[in-house]
């Protein structure tokens, strides 16, 4: 547990400060070349997007460690810590002052992931049925993919796209989670499909996030999808994974409470000026 936790933290630690840097280029890109592959080929001759783009990638590694170490429902709110080093950065470059909401938003934070911990069940997570599992990050990645088929309309909107972009990272976290279960056990063929399905689900999500700060404000943008990939996996966990659930400590009070704390923790962290500035005022 404790060595899935860690791994958790660098992942999330390596997520945020790669999304930060992303952001420096993708809010002064052309705006004709949103949802369009046009955006990642000029992104990817950006150094600094690139370096963003990589410390993403790399983060991958700790996190199929934390997956394998701990439960999934101990890791998912482990990887919104990385908002605390968001924070900090914030309060150091851009002089931000820490206000009430964010000093109770890392309180919730750091007690949500620690109560979670100590009353998450046994980890003996057993992957359901491929139907079950393929409907779950099948419905993630359509969801992830809508901009896409709607663009051009009155639905294409900031805010669809935010949205998607959450879908779509969270259904990199699931079959983040299933690749290295596979992998494990030597389903190298099965680990190798779900690689390809986080690869297509990450460039999706990539251009739907980078959208997302060329049309809406970061104070928008960092909370909500933050929010989505990182609890929306939580909630559909039952759906594709079996968990002892009877050994969750008192009744699973202290898990759904830790869950509880960390989201609105989260939110309250992703939403402050001292974090959403920093990637605005990259740009």
């Amino acid at each position: 547990m404790l060595w899935g936790l860690l791994a958790a933290l660098c992942a999330s630690a390596l997520f945020n400060v790669g999304i930060v840097l992303q952001a420096i280029d993708a809010r002064v890109s052309p705006r004709s070349l949103a949802l369009r592959l046009g955006l990642l080929t000029r992104l990817f001759r950006r150094p600094i997007w690139v370096v963003g783009w990589t410390l993403g990638v790399v983060g991958i590694w700790p996190q199929i460690i934390a997956y394998g170490d701990a439960p999934f429902v101990v890791v998912q709110p482990a990887l919104a810590v990385g908002l605390l080093l968001m924070l900090v950065l914030g309060v150091r470059v851009l002089h931000e002052r820490v206000h009430v909401k964010d000093v109770v938003g890392v309180v919730a934070i750091v007690a949500g992931v620690v109560l979670v911990a100590w009353g998450a069940p046994a980890h003996t997570e057993v992957h359901r049925g491929w139907l079950a599992v393929v409907a779950v990050v099948g419905g993630l990645s359509l969801a992830g993919a809508v901009p896409f088929a709607v663009r051009g309309s009155r639905f294409d909107t900031g805010m669809l796209a935010v949205i998607a972009c959450g879908c779509g990272f969270a259904a990199t976290n699931v079959a983040t989670k299933l690749l290295g279960d596979d992998w494990d056990i030597a389903h190298y063929l099965n680990a190798f499909i779900w690689a390809a399905v986080v690869f297509a689900n990450g460039v999706s999500a990539t251009l739907t996030n980078m959208t997302a700060f060329q049309r809406t404000r970061a104070t928008m943008v960092v909370p909500v999808s933050t929010a989505v990939q990182t609890f929306l996996p939580i909630v559909l966990e039952p759906l594709f994974l079996r968990e002892h659930w009877s050994s969750a400590a008192y009744d699973g009070l202290p898990l759904f409470g830790g869950l509880l704390l960390a989201c609105l923790g989260s939110v309250a962290v992703a939403a402050s000026p001292a974090v959403s500035d920093l990637f605005a005022r990259a740009a």
